[in-house]
């Protein structure tokens, strides 16, 4: 799937120049976003690959089939490394490719990773630098991975069709996070595990304290 999206930045530059207004689509039974009216569709390998040319930018939505035998998340730390993996694969298959912002955020009920890849081969190629806006949702069937990218220099003219895209997500009512990962049990948060085993030895210390203060006041008495 990393190699099908870089392979689709190719085709940037040669088509930014036709404006489209966007559409509601639905992706699947579960995930609806809104793409140019005269978008492509693709099945290929178990992927569903959606792309057209906006205002300001080129927009690729891939649906991906997860293994047959792919196991279950249990946590959400676990998603977060599914997150991170894909990151990574992104920023290796770019040969100038460095990865900004990246961040958690929330779309419907489940939990979705966003960052920017920005890509500059203006020292091998001559192409202008380009970013590349990701949003990958992962369940346990398929992954879902939406993206736009535009010419650096078009960011400020990007923003409003880049908000209306990524705003246009929608998911269905019966997607939930446990299709994302079994357990919602977090564990104990950093500064509460602080707070516990950090603080445990003082409020022991001062614990002793006040019964030797007490002791020592019962025998003067």
């Amino acid at each position: 799937m990393k190699k099908t999206i870089l392979s689709l930045s190719l085709i940037l530059f040669s088509t930014l120049g036709f404006s489209q207004i966007l559409k509601p689509v639905k992706i699947d039974s579960l995930v609806t976003v809104s793409l140019p009216a005269n978008f492509t569709k693709k099945d290929t390998l178990g992927q569903q690959i959606y792309q057209g040319t906006a205002s300001m930018g080129y927009i690729v939505v891939i649906r991906a089939e997860n293994a047959a035998n792919n196991k279950p998340l249990n946590k959400e730390k676990d998603l977060k490394k599914v997150f991170q993996k894909f990151a990574d694969g992104i920023q290796k298959q770019s040969r100038n490719g460095s990865i900004m912002n990246p961040r958690d955020t929330t779309i419907g009920k489940l939990e979705a990773r966003v960052f920017t890849l920005r890509v500059d081969n203006s020292n091998s190629t001559g192409e202008a630098p380009q970013l590349r806006q990701f949003i990958l949702l992962y369940t346990q069937e398929a992954t879902y991975t939406l993206e736009y990218f535009y010419p650096e220099a078009r960011a400020e003219l990007a923003k409003a069709e880049l908000k209306t895209f990524t705003s246009s997500i929608k998911l269905a009512p019966d997607l939930k996070r446990n299709d994302q990962y079994i357990s919602n049990a977090k564990g104990l948060s950093t500064p509460i595990k602080i707070a516990l085993y950090g603080g445990a030895p003082l409020i022991i210390i001062i614990v002793l304290m006040a019964m030797r203060r007490k002791k020592r006041l019962e025998a003067e008495a």
